[in-house]
């Protein structure tokens, strides 16, 4: 009994961390849209570019001992994480933003737990999802649509956009099941500064392709260097290596479901920051997405 008191309440922090990490994520979208919209014009490529910089060198400062892994398969599935957990997510999903609406986007990118609880049950037979999961999973993707259409229902479809959105849900599903296997022979820390180093790497290449915008005057500016400093120091560095440790004691699937809060977070953030109005349909969507990832927690724990 004490043990599973004490199992009780280290689970409880985890959790906690997964939350504070969807909600720096969430609020990350706000900041990331002051970067690149007027006047400051940053690129998606430059300001992911100028986060994952921040990000690396601190980690790099904290954990620097070591700089290989234990094989060349295992730095392949770093490399991995880097692309898919990286400069693929974060790019294809700034840059679908240009070819189709925001709200697509977000629904889109929103599907990454459901690829997520999908992947592991072809992956991983004992873990294949019960109905009680699958069920919590569709009710919180439910409220994910009504937060997402909180001020319109246009739901225009413009395949290249909606496309890169997809390729951003898979590469984040990709990247939750590599963490995975990564967790279990490195630390956290190890981790993170390989993902954001091979997240870097990747996404050199980008910027051989983008016209650069960026000018010394826009990165002096407050509202462009606070929100950057949030992007590498919390909502990347501090968010990755708690997201990492929410994963290797939650799981992949279970650690994914929070991710359903991030619509959440920015629904409340663009209400104060951007003075952008919440609606009845908006409240809706929260209360959806709450009894969803409930339920599924519910319904998935052994009798």
């Amino acid at each position: 009994m004490a043990h599973a008191s004490v199992e009780k309440k280290s689970a409880f922090w985890f959790h906690l961390g997964a939350i504070i990490t969807v909600t720096a994520w969430g609020v990350s979208f706000i900041s990331t849209k002051i970067c690149q919209g007027p006047p400051n014009d940053l690129t998606p490529v430059e300001v992911y570019v100028l986060r994952f910089t921040m990000a690396y060198l601190l980690v790099l400062a904290a954990c620097h001992k070591r700089f290989w892994s234990n094989s060349l398969r295992d730095e392949l599935l770093f490399a991995t994480c880097g692309l898919c957990g990286g400069s693929i997510y974060f790019i294809a999903e700034n840059t679908a933003i240009q070819y189709t609406l925001v709200s697509n986007v977000a629904l889109i990118t929103t599907t990454a737990p459901l690829i997520t609880t999908m992947l592991v049950g072809l992956i991983y037979k004992s873990e294949r999802p019960n109905l009680g999961t699958v069920l919590g999973s569709l009710l919180a993707f439910l409220g994910v649509g009504c937060v997402i259409f909180n001020s319109s229902f246009n739901a225009a479809i413009r395949p290249l956009g909606d496309l890169l959105a997809l390729a951003a849900a898979l590469g984040w599903a990709i990247y939750s099941i590599v963490l995975r296997k990564l967790n279990a022979l490195y630390s956290v820390m190890f981790i993170s500064r390989k993902t954001f180093f091979y997240g870097l790497l990747t996404a050199l290449p980008f910027l051989a392709f983008e016209p650069g915008s960026l000018r010394w005057e826009v990165l002096c500016r407050t509202e462009v260097w606070a929100n950057l400093l949030f992007l590498g120091v919390f909502a990347s560095m501090v968010a990755y290596i708690i997201w990492a440790q929410a994963v290797k004691r939650l799981g992949a699937v279970k650690a994914s479901n929070y991710l359903y809060f991030s619509p959440i977070v920015t629904l409340v953030a663009s209400q104060i920051f951007l003075d952008e109005a919440i609606t009845l349909v908006g409240l809706i969507g929260c209360a959806l997405i709450l009894l969803g990832v409930w339920l599924s927690d519910l319904l998935s724990r052994p009798r």
